[in-house]
């Protein structure tokens, strides 16, 4: 009787510090994020035409889809059109997307001269993938996109290449 209590004791403790262990590791991995989230804001990009850098700091004030894509990544190009069009259909309301090239700028460049994308695209190379798991894409696969909202918070993050269905519940976020 005396060794169960001892052994359920000891379960219980190993239990509460397991648990508590996960509440810190989670609490600093939100922290983390916030941090990083605030930086995005301070980045600019190189363009695939060159010249003038995309500026991410110009965007805050209207609620931005940013994408992490890459040429090598077939869903991530499956899912271009669908972004162009959420673009067409969305910009009259305020609403901007951002493609960020997990890539070269000559693959990127070969890419759009085909299809071109009515929405901004910065060339971030492989260190793309870096700046995507900083904002969430822990698992650093691509495609990866991010919703901030009108004051460049978070509010949701997708991994995978989105459906028509899915954007169409982005646009209508409410914290958007």
């Amino acid at each position: 009787m005396k060794r169960r209590m001892v052994l359920g004791s000891a379960v219980g403790a190993a239990a509460m510090l397991g648990g508590a262990g996960w509440f810190h590791w989670r609490e600093q991995d939100k922290a983390r994020q916030a941090g990083q989230d605030g930086q995005i804001w301070a980045q600019a990009f190189e363009t695939p035409a060159g010249g003038a850098l995309l500026e991410m700091g110009k965007l805050r004030g209207r609620p931005l889809l940013l994408n992490f894509w890459a040429t090598w990544c077939p869903p991530c190009l499956t899912e271009m059109p669908l972004l162009s069009e959420f673009q067409r259909s969305q910009g009259p309301q305020g609403w901007q997307v951002v493609g960020l090239a997990v890539d070269n700028g000559d693959p990127v460049r070969g890419y759009l001269k085909g299809k071109p994308a009515e929405f901004a695209i910065g060339i971030v190379g492989f260190g793309g993938l870096e700046l995507a798991f900083e904002l969430g894409d822990t698992s650093r696969q691509l495609p990866f996109s991010v919703l901030f909202d009108r004051k460049g918070q978070v509010l949701e993050r997708k991994l995978g290449a989105f459906s028509a269905e899915e954007l169409k519940r982005w646009s209508t976020h409410p914290g958007a």
